[in-house]
């Protein structure tokens, strides 16, 4: 686990831009600091959320955000080592070789999926139970991400609603002139928190789980696909081509070396023998 620097460096330049924009127009942060606003945009976004989902749901989104912020270190090139070693012993010793190294596994999906082809299960269903626990995971990550896309949608229009309110108590003391003023600029916070919020934090969010989601599920892919192989006994020179597709950061190949050694004796030969004959030439 390592912090995600693109998160973070995202949300510090949002807000360094909106608050430096606000001081070089010779504003205050005291200017947008409205705790009225802020109860309204969050306290109404987050109700119209658990309207349109379930509780269960939107607890796991809550904690899913510890994944917004810090990013697994999930090494493609190290899963694939390892399922080549895996391939190795079984294509000398047999697949029951492996029993003692599919329990002791970290990865839950790899040691289930290890453990079904130590077990003898059909290949046709060992793929098909790997592939619907995929789609489940898939499935509830998606649910987790559309919880704060929700709150992305619903943060404007509750922006809006503070923004009403706020004219509603202007409208109230329009006899003096500058609190309508300082009433009207004040209504707007609500208008800047809901808009901020949607486009900073919870579009951003949701977005950001639901790329988490695709890196993740093309592992686990890629983990199907190298135990799928193990099971059908491929050398493993084969099995490392076809999982090498998976990773994102292929190994860089070592570039081929020119021959210099070759080439240097012909040009010198090859120069050599026109400028001896342009000589004799010459004497002749």
């Amino acid at each position: 686990m390592r912090p995600d620097l693109a998160t973070l460096a995202g949300i510090a330049m949002a807000a360094a831009g909106i608050i430096g924009g606000l001081i070089l127009e010779k504003g205050r942060i005291e200017d947008i600091a409205q705790f009225t606003a802020a109860m309204i945009v969050v306290g109404g976004t987050f109700g119209a959320v658990l309207v349109t989902t379930p509780l269960p749901v939107v607890l796991r989104a809550i904690a899913g955000l510890k994944h917004v912020f810090v990013e697994q270190n999930n090494s493609a090139a190290a899963t694939i080592e390892e399922l080549i070693q895996y391939a190795t012993k079984a294509r000398k010793n047999g697949i029951v070789s492996l029993e003692a190294e599919a329990s002791a596994i970290n990865d839950p999906f790899l040691r289930k999926a290890l453990s079904l082809a130590v077990d003898g299960t059909d290949l046709q269903e060992l793929r098909k139970i790997m592939e619907i626990d995929i789609d489940l995971i898939e499935q509830a990550s998606e649910a987790e991400a559309k919880v704060w896309e929700s709150a992305g949608g619903y943060s404007p229009t509750i922006g809006i609603i503070g923004a009403v309110l706020g004219l509603i108590q202007v409208m109230k003391h329009l006899e003096d002139i500058k609190e309508v003023g300082h009433g009207i600029a004040v209504a707007f916070v609500a208008t800047v928190y809901g808009v901020g919020l949607a486009n900073i934090f919870f579009l951003p969010f949701g977005n950001k789980l639901r790329a988490r989601m695709q890196a993740a599920t093309l592992m686990k892919d890629m983990t199907l696909e190298g135990v799928v192989g193990i099971v059908e006994g491929l050398n493993p020179t084969l099995i490392r081509m076809k999982l090498e597709a998976y990773n994102p950061e292929p190994a860089e190949k070592p570039k081929a070396k020119k021959a210099r050694g070759a080439a240097q004796p012909q040009t010198k030969t090859g120069t050599a023998q026109p400028a001896a004959a342009a000589k004799t030439a010459g004497t002749a």
